[in-house]
């Protein structure tokens, strides 16, 4: 699987990789051009780019929204999913310039490593989530029943690829909360009594957030869900001691389920006696509705979760947050653990 999908990978991101070959000439002698979020740091203020939409409100929160000190960027505020990403010149320029990144760093990023191996040397303050959460990866994993890539195969020599939905588990955002507000503090000691205000202020939310899905499944009737779909939920799951079925891993590229995936997961759907089959946000539900067709009773509800990998700046502007998103999960989870299975 892991070979197959680098490979898909390389032949998909032949376009930044020119634009870094290029941009690596410009680095020699010549400015960067000018973009929308660009800022000069001694005249506007820090600049902050972040990949992922769970990174970007981690830093705001930090910022604070009244600090004219920083301009944070949301690199994928069109709402792509950083699976399928293709960066420009201009993404390139804007990471390549900015004083302090965040950033996943899996292998769906690869391209922004690329990017920083290219780029000028400078103080520019990296935080690489895969590296703040050395401890706490867990590699990618083929789960019981889960549906294989096809033409797929492991091999024992390549370097170990981890799961990178790692912003799913409200630990990992602690942990990643400290090292953004540390990187901020390092770059703008002036403001850095602000960031330290703030970051004790949002960390109290997240241990009360934490608390409410601990409380959640002290009292829950099962321990187990099912997705009709693929699962980035496992640093989630793996918190609180929930197990999982899934129909694919978190960052397969599969849309069709093999007669085996739906027959298996339709026996553990009546095996468990679910009361609801899982989806992702836009996802459609063919494949749940495939498997709730071939269990005992199809009569059970189709719920969905957000992972927060696609959300947009229309969705920025009406408030979107991680803690709406993630409370919104909560109450998901409490259903499909505490129904009653029909």
């Amino acid at each position: 699987m892991k070979a197959n999908r680098r490979k898909r990978r390389v032949m998909e991101k032949v376009t930044w990789m020119a634009a870094v070959v290029l941009l690596a000439g410009l680095f020699g002698g010549c400015a960067l051009p000018d973009t929308e979020n660009r800022k000069d740091s001694k005249e506007d203020g820090l600049r902050v780019i972040c990949t992922g939409f769970s990174l970007y409100d981690w830093t705001m929160q930090i910022v604070g929204d009244e600090n004219d000190a920083v301009k944070v960027t949301y690199l994928l505020s069109n709402g792509t999913d950083m699976h399928s990403f293709q960066p420009g010149a201009k993404e390139v320029a804007e990471i390549s310039s900015c004083d302090v990144l965040v950033y996943v760093g899996g292998e769906s990023e690869k391209w922004i490593d690329e990017i920083l191996a290219n780029a000028p040397d400078s103080e520019r303050k990296v935080v690489r989530l895969l590296d703040v959460l050395e401890e706490k990866l867990h590699e990618e994993e083929l789960a019981e029943g889960m549906q294989e890539g096809h033409g797929t195969e492991e091999h024992s020599h390549e370097e170990t690829e981890y799961d990178e939905h790692v912003w799913l588990s409200i630990k990992n955002a602690e942990k990643s909360c400290e090292a953004v507000k540390n990187a901020l503090c390092e770059k703008d000691a002036v403001n850095a009594s602000l960031y330290e205000e703030n970051y004790e202020k949002y960390l109290g939310e997240l241990h009360e957030l934490d608390s409410q899905y601990e409380t959640m499944m002290q009292s829950a009737q099962r321990k187990t869900i099912l997705f009709g779909d693929r699962f980035p939920f496992r640093y989630l799951i793996e918190d609180y001691g929930i197990q999982y079925y899934a129909a694919f891993p978190g960052c397969s590229a599969e849309t069709e389920a093999s007669f085996e995936t739906v027959a298996f997961l339709a026996g553990k759907m009546d095996e468990e006696n679910l009361p609801a089959i899982l989806i992702l946000e836009n996802s459609d539900d063919r494949i749940a509705k495939t498997i709730l067709s071939n269990t005992r009773n199809s009569n059970r509800e189709i719920l969905v979760m957000n992972s927060l990998q696609s959300v947009n700046a229309k969705e920025i502007e009406e408030g979107i947050s991680y803690d709406s998103v993630m409370k919104e999960n909560l109450e998901t989870l409490k259903k499909a653990l505490n129904g009653v299975s029909p």
